[in-house]
């Protein structure tokens, strides 16, 4: 695809950094924006929006990333995003804001879709498992830069720094990418209409191959977001140390151990491996709960062995969809599921640990591994038959 592959993967890679940062540029300045915008309530609206829109139309970009072209849909959305990111840096009042950030869902949607697939064409075959792997690090890996550089950078120039800092990043990587993608023309398909999405969405979630890792995925991002969130304050003395270390040994095993394992397992049978470790640190953490060491390492434990589900999670696009068009579905179909677990999870698990405290955390975590294993196993048996 190109006669620089790793330069292309990783400037692919930066995009998905600053798609992260549409979330964390919100997040790690929260307390500020909240003196800005009245309420807790409004700034947390404000970060969930983003995410709503994929919720709704993660698949429906999917399909248009099919009929435009992944190299528009990407510079498209990078350049709408630096756009949105500058009209943020002005502050303006509350609905300009909330409508700045809901087209920036669509300039999300748009990398997060386009970024994947691309990853998948160009990288060799040889590399391809740690080229998606290392794709999937880019949520973790952009908020726990920005958790160090937002603060200071606001702290010292003010919140509307941080937005230009993004604005300009953004457009940065629009202009290395629009240099290095080669220009190849969409697909030739027929006009789309509002049956026509409708169909193409009951075609993608009927298909073994289209819709499995994104179901995959859901079991992933429901359990992780919700443990990596309201785990940590259980844990009495060891919270500070869970709450940076869990993140960090899920991105260190996933572009390790896991690359290495995608050598010698396939993605769908490595995202079941994962689930089923997952599932043992979570017995294992609730049998160990009053012993604060082994808890300590069942916990962390449980974040690698979620680290390995995420990364085998997007090696499973292109080892089970071998066409350009099958696999921007099947990203769109990971960002709606994907959404729709981050939207949920913290929330259900936050009941169960108000009811039953942190068995309710073991409560959660096993049936949802279970969940993730049994899925693949049937849509594997499916693909099969």
């Amino acid at each position: 695809m190109t006669r620089h592959p790793a330069l292309l993967i990783l400037a692919l890679w930066a995009a998905g950094l600053g798609a992260a940062a549409q979330f964390g540029k919100i997040s790690v300045i929260y307390d500020l924006l909240v003196a800005d915008y009245g309420t807790p309530g409004r700034v947390a609206f404000m970060v969930s929006v983003v995410g709503l829109v994929g919720l709704v139309f993660g698949t429906t970009a999917g399909i248009f990333g099919q009929r435009l072209g992944l190299r528009r849909v990407l510079l498209g959305a990078l350049l709408l995003g630096a756009g949105l990111s500058a009209v943020q840096a002005l502050l303006p009042p509350y609905p300009v804001m909330m409508a700045s950030r809901t087209l920036e869902g669509a300039s999300h949607l748009g990398i997060v879709v386009a970024g994947p697939v691309l990853i998948a064409q160009t990288a060799p075959q040889q590399h391809q498992g740690l080229a998606m792997t290392l794709w999937s690090s880019f949520f973790g890996l952009s908020f726990a830069g920005l958790a160090v550089i937002g603060p200071w950078l606001a702290a010292w120039q003010g919140v509307s720094a941080l937005f230009l800092a993004h604005a300009g990043y953004m457009l940065a990587i629009a202009a290395v990418l629009a240099a290095l993608l080669p220009r190849l023309a969409p697909a030739d398909l027929p006009p789309l209409t509002l049956a026509g999405v409708i169909r193409q969405h009951g075609t993608i979630y009927r298909s073994p191959r289209i819709a499995a890792p994104a179901m995959g995925f859901f079991f992933y991002t429901i359990l992780y977001v919700a443990v990596l969130t309201l785990l940590p304050p259980l844990l009495g003395a060891d919270r500070a140390l869970a709450a940076t270390a869990m993140p960090l040994v899920s991105i260190a095993v996933s572009l390790t151990l896991g690359v290495w394992l995608l050598h010698h397992l396939s993605a769908v049978h490595l995202v079941q491996a994962g689930f089923a470790l997952a599932l043992g640190a979570a017995v294992a953490m609730g049998l160990f709960w009053q012993m604060p060491g082994p808890r300590l390492t069942a916990v962390l434990l449980l974040a690698a062995a979620l680290g390995i589900v995420q990364g085998a999670s997007f090696a499973a696009i292109p080892q089970l969809n071998a066409g350009e068009g099958e696999r921007s579905l099947a990203a769109g179909a990971v960002a709606q599921l994907g959404n729709l677990g981050t939207t949920t999870g913290t929330p259900l698990l936050a009941a169960l640990i108000a009811g039953y405290g942190a068995a309710g955390v073991v409560g959660f975590a096993v049936p949802l591994c279970l969940g993730g294993i049994v899925l693949h196993s049937l849509q594997a048996r499916r693909r099969r038959g």
